[in-house]
């Protein structure tokens, strides 16, 4: 798949201008806007190449750790639902790529951590929420296709950062 030029960056920008229309906190807004960013951009390289690269998944964690951390100065309780949502979303994906390798792409694996905390951060519920809805996302994409290999991030990113969008 295509990834035309212009086409990220129009996308970003139309999910920072909802994020900014939606007027969360502003100890909130930068998390979101890190997970509308990367929403684009690691949707942009699993649809292109199907691959979630180390060089964007996992500088996700401290940038997300960051973030909670200024959320947390004026929410308190965020860090617990972003460490459980860690533990919840990362582990569940951990789990299924262990039993099932095939199932499950390691990038799918390292990204679901840092959504996962993001996600967390707004409630532990909602970790369990968007891991659901990526499943059903990859499932109506795989049977609209017509193949099982579909990539999973772009699933696990939309409802992510939706949730992010609602705020804690």
């Amino acid at each position: 798949m295509l990834v035309r030029a212009g086409w990220c960056e129009a996308a970003v920008a139309c999910a920072w201008a909802v994020t900014a229309l939606r007027e969360p906190p502003w100890w909130w807004m930068p998390l979101s806007l890190l997970v509308g960013w990367g929403a684009v951009l690691l949707g942009a390289c699993d649809l292109r190449v199907r691959r979630l690269p180390d060089v964007l998944t996992l500088p996700a964690y401290p940038a997300v750790a960051v973030l909670v951390g200024l959320a947390a100065a004026h929410r308190p309780g965020v860090v617990l639902g972003s460490v459980a949502g860690l533990a919840l979303f990362g582990g569940t994906y951990l789990l299924v790529r262990l039993v099932v390798p095939a199932a499950m792409g390691g990038g799918d694996v390292k990204l679901a951590g840092a959504l996962g905390m993001a996600v967390g951060a707004v409630s532990v519920q909602s970790a369990v929420a968007v891991m659901v809805a990526a499943a059903v996302l990859t499932l109506v994409a795989a049977l609209a296709r017509r193949t099982r290999a579909v990539p999973h991030g772009p699933a696990m990113l939309l409802p992510s950062w939706l949730v992010t969008l609602s705020g804690p």
